[in-house]
């Protein structure tokens, strides 16, 4: 089969996969909090407030996978073997799944949670490195680009969906005579889409030929990667600072979760609006993710990540004070002001993830790709942990404070992406603005 626009036919089944398990693992960020306020779960809350639990059920998510990462991309890349780590996580994430229909306590919910998390460390880094295994450097920006838009279209569908299922129960079986309650049809739900993409994955995805790395080069470094430049030219390793640049962006992407009532508040909105806010950074990405990843296979990795992580600087403090503004010129409320800010923030992280996972799978050794792409991937993940935690202890000391600090991380940012990091394909094509900056 001839690869459609440069994507090869098993990345995009692949993605598909993804996409499946998206949508069931993103239905329970709505689910799961709705479940904890429920009268179906009680017990010893361990002296949180609901609020505080439900926050720890959903980081620990994040707090669990993002450290193990390293640890099975390195395992993945001293097996030669990615498929099986990907089909043990999504045989870890159904039965999970399936499991909530049976918890009654909060700890329950938490010991769940974690196996979720385990599950995440064996499919993310394994999943991103198959990717760039199966993709060439002519290539490979299309590919990062049309899987992580698989990936997000999934993220962004399961909460849209999630609420509906649960308020339209309870459901009864059609022969069986059986009635489930709607939180038990959203978890069976979210275990048939990770059960869907198993056999994708399994009847669709073969390993590539490539050679089990050798432990002995793979060094003692953290997880298989480095931290400093074994060349000498940078301080930093160019894909850890990658990795810390990845950390920023997902950082000033979640500082905005948690803030949901206040922002309502603020803004005077419902939260209808507040989700479709939420919303907006997803939809940029999932607009232009692959036709970005695909610019940077003709046209170089640097430029888009540099514009990207300048980018994130104002289109993240913006956030901060738009409360302030009543009406730009009396056209626009503040609320789509949030909208617009929120959507060009997804523009600036489409210009960097996909064009980072390509530019770190072109720095990749063929037979280390699971370390090495693991980095971007455990950041990702830390920062999406941290940053609802970090908005929640920031936001005491005044609305605009999380978005400034998130604003000045991406700033680093732009240091790191101009003093750390270089290009390393040669393009194709000049950009007839911004070039190389060295």
């Amino acid at each position: 089969m001839k690869q459609a626009l440069g994507v090869n036919p098993q990345v995009l089944a692949l993605a598909l996969a993804r996409m499946s398990e998206s949508v069931g693992n993103s239905f329970l960020i709505v689910v799961l909090p709705l479940f904890i306020a429920s009268d179906f779960v009680t017990g010893n809350s361990f002296g949180l407030t609901e609020v505080a639990l439900t926050g720890v059920v959903l980081s620990i998510f994040g707090f669990v996978n993002s450290p193990l990462q390293p640890f099975t991309g390195r395992l993945s890349d001293r097996t030669g073997r990615r498929k099986i780590f990907v089909l043990f996580g999504l045989t870890l994430i159904a039965a999970a799944s399936f499991a909530y229909s049976f918890a009654t306590e909060y700890w329950h919910l938490i010991g769940l949670r974690v196996l979720q998390g385990v599950a995440g460390a064996f499919i993310i880094p394994t999943t991103v490195a198959l990717v760039n295994d199966l993709a060439t450097e002519d290539n490979r920006g299309g590919n990062m680009g049309t899987y992580n838009t698989f990936r997000l279209v999934g993220f962004g569908v399961g909460p849209i969906a999630a609420g509906a299922v649960v308020a339209a129960g309870p459901y009864t079986v059609p022969l069986a005579g059986v009635t489930i309650t709607g939180f038990d049809a959203a978890f069976y739900f979210a275990a048939s889409t990770a059960t869907l993409a198993f056999i994708l994955v399994l009847a669709l995805i073969r390993d590539p030929d490539i050679e089990p790395a050798d432990p002995d080069e793979l060094g003692t470094d953290i997880g298989g990667f480095a931290v400093f430049d074994r060349t000498g030219k940078n301080l930093l390793d160019p894909v850890f600072a990658l990795g810390v640049v990845s950390f920023f962006m997902a950082v000033g992407i979640a500082v905005f979760a948690t803030l949901g009532d206040i922002v309502n508040t603020q803004l005077d909105q419902g939260p209808e609006m507040f989700g479709l806010q939420f919303a907006a950074f997803v939809l940029a990405q999932i607009f232009l993710q692959a036709p970005i990843g695909r610019a940077t296979d003709f046209y170089g990795r640097k430029a888009f990540i540099l514009v990207g992580t300048i980018l994130l600087v104002p289109t993240t403090f913006v956030q901060g004070v738009i409360p302030d503004v009543t009406l730009l010129w009396g056209i626009v409320s503040d609320s789509w002001l949030m909208f617009i800010a929120r959507f060009l923030q997804g523009v600036a992280g489409a210009m960097v993830f996909a064009p980072a996972l390509a530019l770190a799978g072109d720095l990749a050794p063929k037979d280390r790709s699971g370390s090495t792409l693991s980095v971007l991937t455990m950041a990702f993940g830390f920062g999406v942990a941290f940053g609802p935690l970090l908005s929640g202890f920031l936001v005491a000391w005044g609305f605009v404070v999380p978005f400034a600090f998130a604003a000045a991380l991406a700033a680093i940012g732009v240091l790191l992406i101009l003093t750390q990091v270089d290009e390393v394909i040669t393009p194709r094509r000049s950009l007839p603005v911004v070039g190389e900056i060295t």
